[in-house]
């Protein structure tokens, strides 16, 4: 029997020649990551055990993205506690101030993760990184802090479930909507403890950028990990950011499948989920008028150079509803950098946006837009659970940016062909 992907690089980092599902392993780490919100609570811990090393300072990666710029005095206790972590062990990737961006769109931008990588963080959207063809998941702070110091750390081998998309897509429907869509097809546990593995004509066709998002939202299936093969349009993405060598891998054609599900995007609408799953998806254009007060475009799941070309080719000479605070976050500095070198950025201004700096700003409620009682609110990002975003009688639609954008000029949730 073969393997998958996902087992190819479990396998080769726990040093096997062959893993199979529910196998428990102890696996070699390439990159461990931990944010401000998830790393304190690791480094304490490291502290009361009396650790004085970690296994590689080239290996942890650091990144004070959720509460920065610091919204108060224990965010800034915090990013000072990372700060001084990262001095005392030489930490040479530590992002804060005007270099961080959000993890999940930085650690790919500055090359610090190939395919055939394993990757763990102290965040659920570590697995984003599956779109590099390398293995990335989610774990707690003090797992994390603790592969810090053995350089490992122990894995059960998830189930594999393979995607097939194939077809033609509509006009405004993204990689966004595709994983929306197989997330309202197989609930936000559908995919418990599995690798989703992403393959097909229209996962070929999609953006480096579109990638990431779909891998970025298999979490919300409830999976372990995203997965895609590494084409072309990986390797040449790698080439530009880094000489680091890597294995690509492929699943082979006898592997073990939990189960195949084929889906064909021909039919498929641009989505929108609805309160308070991702799983509650809708077409667009099936829905009643839902009046909103606020748009968010941004975040690891939405807030690359793609997302920001395809709200501002919406938002472009008009303006944005009386109504509606219309909020874009820039997924990095280089994001925004080139989002002003192309002009976009006076597109959003002149639209009556507000440009907020790269970070998760109110994502998971945290600052830069925090809903107040009542309130609805278009967003780009990945979650839309009970009071997410802020109270918790608001509400939060997921949608894709051409959607989100749409929705900020008309008030109410509309596709660009709709205002």
């Amino acid at each position: 029997m073969g393997m998958t992907i996902t087992e190819k690089i479990i396998a080769a980092h726990a040093q096997k020649e062959k893993v199979a599902p529910g196998e428990l392993v102890q696996v070699k780490v390439d990159l461990a990551l931990a944010n401000d919100i998830t790393a304190p609570l690791g480094i304490k811990e490291l502290e009361k055990q009396g650790i004085d090393r970690i296994f590689d300072p080239d290996r942890v990666v650091l990144v004070a993205d959720h509460n920065t710029p610091c919204k108060d005095i224990a965010s800034a206790q915090n990013v000072k506690l990372m700060r001084d972590f990262a001095r005392k062990y030489g930490i040479s990737h530590f992002f804060e101030g005007g270099k961080v961006g959000i993890e999940h769109v930085l650690l790919p931008e500055q090359g610090l993760i190939v395919p055939g990588d394993l990757v763990i963080g102290a965040d659920s959207h570590t697995c984003t990184y599956g779109a590099l063809g390398a293995f990335s998941t989610g774990m707690g702070s003090t797992d994390i802090a603790a592969s810090w110091v053995l350089g490992e750390t122990w894995l059960r081998v998830p189930e594999s479930i393979l995607f097939l998309y194939e077809g033609k897509r509509k006009p405004f429907v993204t990689g966004k909507d595709l994983i929306l869509f197989t997330i309202g097809k197989i609930g936000v546990d559908g995919a418990r403890y599995c690798a989703m593995e992403f393959r097909g004509s229209v996962i070929s066709e999609l953006s480096l950028d579109e990638r990431f998002t779909m891998a970025n939202m298999a979490v919300e299936a409830g999976a372990k990990n995203g997965i895609m093969e590494a084409d072309g349009k990986v390797l040449s993405y790698i080439s530009e950011r880094t000489s680091r060598p890597c294995v690509v891998y492929q699943s082979d054609s006898d592997a073990q499948w939990r189960e195949v599900i084929e889906i064909d995007v021909s039919p498929l609408e641009p989505q929108v989920a609805f309160p308070h799953l991702p799983s509650n998806t809708h077409s667009v254009y099936s829905i009643p008028k839902i009046e909103i007060d606020q748009v968010v475009i941004g975040s690891c799941t939405n807030g690359r150079m793609e997302d920001l070309r395809m709200a501002a080719q919406v938002l472009k000479g008009r303006e944005v509803n009386p109504g509606v605070r219309l909020l874009i976050f820039p997924g990095t500095p280089a994001v925004l950098k080139q989002a002003e070198k192309e002009g976009l950025l006076r597109i959003f201004l002149e639209a009556g946006g507000i440009i907020a700096p790269p970070s998760c700003g109110p994502c998971l409620g945290g600052h830069l837009g925090v809903l107040a009682e009542g309130e609805k609110c278009v967003s780009t990002t990945n979650r839309n659970f009970l009071g997410r975003m802020g109270h918790i009688k608001s509400e939060v639609y997921l949608a894709n940016p051409y959607v989100a954008a749409s929705s900020a000029i008309a008030g109410y949730i509309a596709a660009p062909d709709q205002i």
